[in-house]
């Protein structure tokens, strides 16, 4: 049979309030009954019901953190800082990857709703205000991370423009004219702002050509299969260089073009990804890439969602990081 707080409370002497405000109020109580009673959830192995004290409560000692894709070291490091930043708040993060799937991403806000979560971190597939606002009307914050929206809502990000012209405005300098830009879908806001600052760099230098290769996804498979395309050209119709709109796809466009191909990477195809992951660096020729705070997006969105519950009527706030350049081997470095 389950120990119940009347079980707890008759060992320790005290009444069920008294126990209960020890669970939830210590401050409220002797420091010599706190202990007494906590004394007597150890001898009788006590668990609290959390689910009946979300209920009475209305909120959970929880937070939901929905990303595009878990399998990106650039989220698992995101989702590191969120979880560092929320224990301090005595909160835990509930964990979930869309798949870029926007029916996986509305189950998944639908369950924390159902949680009754203090709030959710979201990166979203597509900035669609509908999904926010019902979740807002019920209650629940939503902060955007690793994207930025136009309306009222909280937001951490990189500016990623600025990130695409940093890494095309590097490949020009190195004197690369045939710009490719991998990655996709073109749904998604990141991969359409990191095209948009390639697309400014390029129009600073007056020959240089810029060509899009659309992906289904920002995997190392998709990226290797650009690759592979890449190695299958003449070298006069050839791109001189390649930004992707990630560091996986770049891992698998330097797969498909540099080892299961026979082009020289920096020589004949210069490559820079985007979010610097730490496996960037340990690749068969380092990778160049644009960096990302990424454990510091994950903590600073945290911080933005827990100024959302502490007063809901200020204005929300808009964090937007400075992304960075890293040079190394594969653009010439």
């Amino acid at each position: 049979m389950a120990v119940s707080v009347k079980d707890v409370a008759r060992t320790a002497g005290v009444s069920v309030g008294t126990v209960s405000n020890v669970l939830n109020r210590p401050a409220k109580v002797a420091p010599a009954t706190v202990e007494r009673v906590h004394a007597a959830i150890s001898a009788l192995g006590f668990v609290r019901n959390d689910a009946a004290r979300q209920l009475r409560a209305g909120r959970s000692r929880t937070i939901g953190l929905v990303v595009l894709d878990s399998a990106n070291p650039f989220f698992a490091e995101v989702a590191r800082g969120a979880e560092e930043r929320a224990a301090e708040h005595g909160v835990i993060v509930l964990f979930g990857s869309s798949g870029q799937d926007a029916a996986r991403e509305n189950t998944y806000l639908d369950l924390f709703r159902e949680q009754r979560v203090n709030g959710v971190l979201l990166t979203p597939i597509a900035l669609d205000d509908t999904r926010a606002a019902i979740l807002e009307t019920a209650g629940v914050p939503v902060v955007l991370l690793d994207a930025e929206a136009d309306g009222d809502l909280p937001s951490v990000a990189v500016d990623d423009v600025e990130g695409g012209y940093l890494a095309v405005q590097h490949l020009l300098q190195q004197g690369r004219r045939r710009i490719l830009f991998a990655g996709g879908p073109a749904s998604v806001r990141q991969v359409a702002d990191r095209l948009e600052g390639a697309k400014r760099a390029l129009a600073e230098v007056p020959g240089a050509t810029l060509e899009v290769a659309s992906t289904d996804e920002l995997t190392v498979l998709a990226g290797r299969l650009v690759g592979e395309q890449l190695a299958h050209r003449d070298a006069i119709d050839r791109p001189d260089g390649v930004f992707c709109a990630n560091d996986l796809v770049a891992v698998g466009v330097l797969q498909g073009a540099g080892i299961l191909g026979s082009l020289r990477v920096p020589e004949d195809l210069a490559l820079i990804g985007y979010d610097d992951i730490a496996f960037a660096q340990s690749t068969v020729v380092p990778l160049s890439s644009i960096r990302q705070p990424a454990r510091e997006i994950g903590a600073a969105a945290v911080d933005a969602l827990f100024a959302a519950l502490e007063d809901p009527d200020a204005a929300p706030q808009r964090i937007r990081f400075r992304p960075e350049l890293v040079v190394r081997a594969s653009t010439g470095g």
